[in-house]
């Protein structure tokens, strides 16, 4: 097996020509990394060029779901991954503007992985949480439309997977892992919005 996986990954690192290639043929990346990010690989390859699914973030939201699966392994990493598509709304561009944040040099928000600790953030561990009920820790840090779409998706999510439980489906385990981490990834966007995202308390005259 090792004779055909090495020279697989020597052929993809050849030919590597998005971003995400270079984390997957990583020798640091686990197996289990590598399954996750092999997938972000080929919607790359989809994605980038095409004008109508350009991300707004820089890095891509791809491409932060391949750093965070690489980096910070495959629980937190999805769990990142949900809280970014979960930011990746109509209200970004506002939500960084109220933050003072930086942009890329083509327009697009830099949101990397690793923040600095904002001097005047809220309680991450409070905002953590009260995301027992999906985007209720958002709007405490007041990301109103990144908490509603946090409780939209994670509710759907629930709801899909009870509907397969009920129907006796045998994707049934997928939906039920798909909730589950699209609610972990919304007590841990709640963790890090408190802590890296909320806009800065407004002075009083």
């Amino acid at each position: 097996m090792k004779r055909l996986i090495k020279p697989f990954l020597f052929t993809s690192f050849i030919f590597s020509q998005y971003p995400s290639d270079t984390l997957f043929v990583s020798t640091k990346a686990s197996a289990i990394e590598k399954i996750l990010i092999y997938p972000i690989t080929k919607w790359q390859r989809i994605s980038y060029g095409s004008p109508g699914v350009n991300c707004q973030f820089y890095p891509s939201c791809s491409q932060y779901s391949a750093i965070a699966i690489h980096d910070k392994g495959p629980l937190i990493g999805l769990f990142a991954t949900s809280d970014r598509i979960i930011r990746c709304n109509q209200s970004a561009y506002q939500s960084h503007v109220k933050i003072d944040g930086e942009y890329y040099k083509d327009g697009r928000i830099i949101d990397m992985l690793n923040h600095g600790i904002r001097k005047d953030a809220k309680s991450p561990i409070f905002a953590g949480i009260i995301s027992i009920i999906p985007g209720l820790g958002r709007i405490y840090s007041n990301r109103i439309t990144d908490g509603f779409f946090g409780f939209l998706l994670t509710s759907v999510a629930y709801q899909t997977a009870k509907r397969s439980i009920d129907n006796k489906s045998i994707l049934s385990p997928f939906f039920i892992a798909s909730a589950l981490i699209l609610h972990g990834g919304e007590i841990y966007g709640a963790y890090r919005t408190a802590k890296y995202y909320h806009p800065p308390k407004k002075l009083t005259e």
